[in-house]
């Protein structure tokens, strides 16, 4: 085994994939999914897989996009308060299906419950966003 631990350098060694990863992002960002819904995905994505660097990046950046502290505090736990709207819950749901993969889960009645408030061309946008933050996470988690 040897013996240099070091995280790697990832934007460094490979700075081609980071450049398209951040490409897809700039196809994202036209779709018309709400910023306060993105900020709160990428923020319960982080959250689950305990990716502390994006935690606090993406509180930072709902921060300053004017998402309210109160919300963000209870983000942790949006099943059992009101403070969020049946399309944020949906897509909470949503996220945290595709982040934590569990062959129980009815994709199906998630897919209803997202359709009732989004469009098929919003769900995928929103899909795509649990993709990257799910890959940007595992690529930070990978330095800790």
């Amino acid at each position: 085994m040897s013996s240099n631990t070091q995280p790697v350098n990832l934007l460094q060694s490979i700075p081609q994939v980071f450049e398209s990863l951040t490409q897809v992002h700039v196809t994202l960002d036209n779709h018309d999914l709400a910023p306060t819904l993105k900020h709160l995905i990428h923020l319960r994505a982080s959250q689950i897989n305990q990716c502390g660097f994006c935690v606090k990046m993406h509180t930072r950046e709902a921060r300053e996009a004017n998402e309210r502290n109160e919300r963000l505090d209870r983000l942790i736990v949006w099943r059992h308060v009101s403070d969020f709207s049946a399309a944020e819950c949906a897509a909470l749901a949503w996220t945290e299906a595709l982040t934590v993969l569990d062959e129980k889960t009815d994709y199906a009645r998630l897919r209803g419950d997202l359709r009732e408030h989004f469009t098929d061309a919003q769900i995928g946008a929103l899909t795509a966003e649990i993709g990257m933050i799910n890959l940007w996470n595992r690529l930070q988690v990978s330095r800790h």
